[in-house]
């Protein structure tokens, strides 16, 4: 079933995904990769390795299991007529690429223009961290919790900038740390006004002492 989210219908995507494999199943195939690896895991220091890899998975992967227009379901219309600039910065992100499930660390930077409406900021980092808890490209990222926020909360306009470093980067391939990536979305009002998106850009840059 679709799940509608002030006037907005989007895909049930816990009831859309395809069955899991069984606990036992996946710690098999963990058992199989220290194999391949070349070390014994029946040995003392990896005999529990497997379920440990288990618990991990659905620590690092739990955003499959939530829907994050959901979690902007409850907005507040009693603002006193605030029609400013929202932003939250900095906020950690830890994601795996999809292409080699391997660390993607960064931060994130959300910002929107209320129309008639706000939302609890905690919600925001919410939506952040489901699309991080997902095997992703930054790209995508980037993209999916900007389309969220303007789809379900239809404000002026929405503004994501991510910075992060990729491990499958830094720790293999062509193996250059200290090397980040940086994706912007701005959608609305913050693709069309140069302004309002330089003073976005000015402020998710400013030492926070600035801000005191």
């Amino acid at each position: 079933m679709d799940v509608a989210v002030n006037g907005v219908v989007f895909e049930n995507k816990k009831q859309a995904r395809r069955k899991r494999p069984s606990r036992a199943d996946v710690e098999a195939a963990v058992r199989l990769l220290i194999e391949w690896a070349g070390d014994d895991p029946d040995r003392e220091g990896l005999v529990d390795t497997p379920a440990r890899v288990v618990r991990a998975y659905e620590e690092f992967f739990a955003g499959y299991d939530i829907d994050p227009a959901e979690l902007l379901g409850r907005t507040f219309e009693e603002t006193n007529d605030y029609d400013d600039v929202i932003v939250l910065r900095n906020m950690r992100i830890e994601s795996h690429c999809e292409h080699h499930i391997v660390p993607i660390i960064g931060k994130a930077h959300v910002a929107y223009l209320p129309a008639d409406r706000v939302v609890g900021i905690s919600k925001l980092a919410r939506v952040v961290e489901v699309y991080a808890k997902r095997l992703q490209i930054q790209e995508t990222l980037t993209t999916q919790i900007a389309d969220t926020i303007q789809d379900v909360l239809r404000p002026r306009g929405v503004a994501v900038v991510i910075e992060a470093g990729h491990m499958c980067m830094t720790t293999r391939g062509i193996r250059k740390p200290g090397v980040g990536m940086i994706t912007r979305r701005f959608m609305g009002a913050f693709k069309t006004d140069r302004d309002l998106r330089q003073e976005f850009l000015a402020s998710i840059n400013r030492p926070s002492e600035a801000l005191a």
